[in-house]
């Protein structure tokens, strides 16, 4: 198995503030599907995160929320003992960071798995069955979560730093 990291200036996005032209790196990572390769992927946020300003508590809601997003696409996308891989993205933005964490493997119905999340809202812990609550955890942890279902799964988690000038 290879683990690629990749960061150069075609991964770079250009953003407009005040006529100045901002260069936002995107660093990608394309890990094997299995949970032996998340701490690099936690190591990678945690550097990243860091450098642009985030709190640790901050630091730390992304990566159990990150973490989620992988060990999802590490059960369910390839059930089949199939081997596959999962890419995540760290784009620094200039109010925060998107992680977009893909899978080419199976989708599923996240508008379906998005209401039982949000039924679970007004429940107490002792009334929620174990599993499930993966999406629930990751909107809880993040500013805004997206997942588009579409040949395979991508997640993009979204978080913005309290003092958007830090990027």
């Amino acid at each position: 198995m290879r683990i690629l990291y990749l960061m150069n200036q075609s991964l770079e996005r250009t953003a407009k503030k005040e006529g100045q032209n901002l260069m936002f790196p995107c660093i990608q990572l394309i890990i094997p599907a299995k949970a032996d390769y998340l701490h690099i992927v936690r190591l990678t946020l945690y550097g990243i995160a860091s450098k642009a300003g985030f709190s640790f508590e901050q630091i730390e809601d992304m990566k159990v929320a990150v973490a989620e997003a992988c060990n999802n696409s590490i059960l369910h996308a390839y059930p089949r003992q199939e081997t596959g891989s999962i890419e995540i993205n760290f784009e620094l933005e200039e109010k925060g960071i998107c992680i977009r964490i893909k899978d080419n493997g199976e989708s599923f119905d996240y508008e379906l798995a998005a209401k039982i999340a949000a039924s679970h809202h007004d429940k107490k812990i002792s009334e929620l069955k174990a599993g499930g609550l993966g999406l629930y955890m990751m909107q809880a942890l993040m500013d805004k979560v997206q997942v588009i279902s579409k040949n395979g799964t991508e997640v993009l988690l979204t978080k913005f730093l309290k003092d958007a000038g830090a990027v």
